[in-house]
């Protein structure tokens, strides 16, 4: 970051706005950018020898680049960046932007599922990528949690809550496990969860696995460490995550880019790997932005991602709201889209819409 910004800095004015209009022109038009296409839109008359003269420089510095034997340039990932950083004029929300945001919250469906689906669909059709909604965790209190045996290799993980509602996990058991371990976990595992949520416990569970661990024998302490590990880091997740849209990044992906953007649509349907989603999020309050190979998630397809975390009344971080696309994403406006669309969650979710 601190050498993006020393090499805008000495930047001469000229080179600052050639850099400036090149990439606000490609983000606009997809296409690369010549030096006589910019001898139109520059504050100062310059001739196209000049402009051509500058473009090499930025290009020796890594900003730009020259695709195939074409004469223009196209911002490569760290002139994006750059960008992003430095000189990206961030637009004000449209009246029709948020009208149709807001027009989301207006459903009278019980729980918060078809509010996230609405959020997802308008956040997908707004921006003409895909949308990512991630739901927050159930944080109610925990009343029961059983094992049920499914075969030699499949278990189910039960948990019941105080306010009535049950999710069922299927997992792979480790070997040895017997209708008495799985007795002896579930009822280690409910003396410990009493009165405590799926969080609490997960801070909880590790000491008291190695406090009292006399009370359990091999195999059942094995499956409880095993459960832990899923209510961690398997299920929960992919269940929470709302994916809308994927079938725009196809068709804004040009034909060398397809196989990657078939790669990426794919992890999406199978929601491979999204537990890192709100991990980028929790980086920092407000919205982040990711491109190309910038985050593993989505490194493979080169997309970029603009997220925000969405927090509730305590002020706690509780999920997110993203949009992938490719990496000519219209920023500006994109942006405060998903800002306020974050905090409008947010705030729905804080207020009249819990569940």
């Amino acid at each position: 970051m601190h050498e993006r910004s020393k090499l805008l800095a000495e930047m001469n004015a000229r080179s600052r706005e050639v850099f400036r209009r090149v990439v606000e022109t490609y983000l606009d038009t997809g296409d690369p950018v010549g030096s006589r296409t910019l001898t139109r839109t520059m504050s100062e008359a310059v001739s196209a020898a000049t402009i051509r003269n500058v473009m090499q420089d930025l290009e020796y510095l890594g900003l730009l680049d020259s695709p195939h034997t074409s004469a223009g340039r196209v911002p490569t990932q760290l002139g994006l960046r750059m960008f992003v950083d430095g000189l990206m004029e961030v637009s004000v929300l449209s009246i029709q932007d948020r009208a149709a945001i807001e027009a989301t919250t207006g459903g009278t469906e019980p729980g918060i599922a078809p509010l996230l689906d609405r959020i997802g669909a308008a956040l997908s059709g707004l921006t003409h990528g895909a949308s990512l909604v991630l739901a927050p965790k159930h944080e109610s209190e925990i009343r029961h949690i059983d094992f049920v045996s499914l075969g030699s290799d499949r278990a189910l993980v039960v948990l019941v809550f105080a306010d009535g509602h049950v999710e069922n996990r299927i997992f792979t058991p480790p070997p040895g496990q017997t209708p008495s371990s799985l007795r002896e976990a579930a009822n280690f595992v409910n003396a410990v969860a009493e009165g405590r949520t799926l969080s609490d416990l997960r801070a909880h569970m590790g000491a008291e696995i190695a406090r009292r661990r006399q009370e359990l024998d091999v195999a059942a302490q094995a499956l409880v460490e095993s459960g832990l590990a899923l209510w961690e880091n398997q299920g929960e997740t992919s269940e929470r995550l709302i994916v809308r849209g994927t079938a725009n990044l196809i068709d804004q992906a040009e034909d060398s880019n397809l196989e990657r953007i078939r790669t990426l649509f794919d992890d999406l349907e199978r929601k491979r790997d999204i537990a890192e989603f709100l991990e980028l999020a929790e980086q920092g309050q407000g919205v982040r932005i990711f491109i190309g190979s910038e985050n593993k998630l989505f490194s493979l397809s080169g997309s970029s991602l603009v997220v925000s975390p969405y927090m509730n009344a305590d002020r706690k971080i509780i999920g997110a709201v993203g949009v992938i696309g490719p990496t000519r994403l219209n920023y500006g406006r994109i942006v405060p889209i998903v800002d306020y669309t974050a905090q409008l969650v947010g705030r729905m979710l804080s207020g009249e819409r819990k569940g």
